[in-house]
Formats: C-alpha cells, structure tokens, sequence
C-alpha cells in the first residue's frame, strides 16, 4: 500500500491524533489549555459533563500517552486529585489544533465552492 503524504494525500489529515480527537478527551484537553494551572477532578468532571468513571478512564489514557499529568493528594482530611497538561501535551494539542484549523478552512473552501456554484445555477432558496 502506497505511503501516504500532506503532497499526495491533503485530505488524510494524519496530524488528527486518536488519543486527543475522541469527543471526551478533546473537551478535557480544552478545558485544561484554559487552566494552565490545573483543574480539580470535579471541576474537570463538571466542566466535561463525565462521570466519576469516564473522566478516570479518559485521564488515564492522556496519561498514558504522556498528555497529562495526575496528582493525587490531601487537602484537610480529604483526597484531592487535580489535572494538568504536561509541556508535552500542550505542545502535542497546540500542533492537533493547527491540523485541524487547515481541515475547517479546506471544508469551508469546499462548502464556498459549493455554494458558488449552486447560486449560479439559481438553487440556492432566496
């Protein structure tokens, strides 16, 4: 099977990571780039609308990957698990995000083409 590359194949978009692109994982990688400091487990849950269950696994596999770091600790008497994104997984989000920005401009080409074409053949309603 030939190898693909962004000359032969711009539309593989390979630069859209598995590990970030599941809809869970994205809106905790977001939600941590806008907390450089780290979030608290329930706000990550809250903010992320996951259960105590989903948002474990999902850490654990940004985890895994290098994406975030887990702390566990005390704060009084009760346990405290905050989250954070490494340097890695900054930089990692930072290079899925700009994939994805050239995919949203290559549909909104296709999307303009579209219309364009469709106006000048007199189909789009008025």
């Amino acid at each position: 099977m030939p190898k693909t590359d962004a000359n032969h194949a711009p539309f593989a978009y390979d630069g859209l990571d598995r590990v970030i692109h599941e809809k869970s994982r994205l809106g905790l990688m977001t939600s941590l780039m806008a907390h450089p400091k780290g979030l608290a487990f329930a706000d990550l849950k809250q903010l992320c609308g996951l259960t105590d269950g989903n948002l474990s696994r999902h850490l654990q596999v940004l985890q895994e990957a290098g994406l975030v770091e887990v702390t566990k600790g005390y704060e009084g008497n009760r346990p405290h698990t905050s989250c954070r994104l490494t340097k890695a997984g900054r930089r990692r989000f930072l290079d899925y995000l700009a994939v994805l920005e050239g995919l949203v401009r290559d549909a909104a080409k296709a999307a303009g083409k579209e219309a364009s074409t469709l106006s000048r053949l007199g189909m789009l309603p008025t």
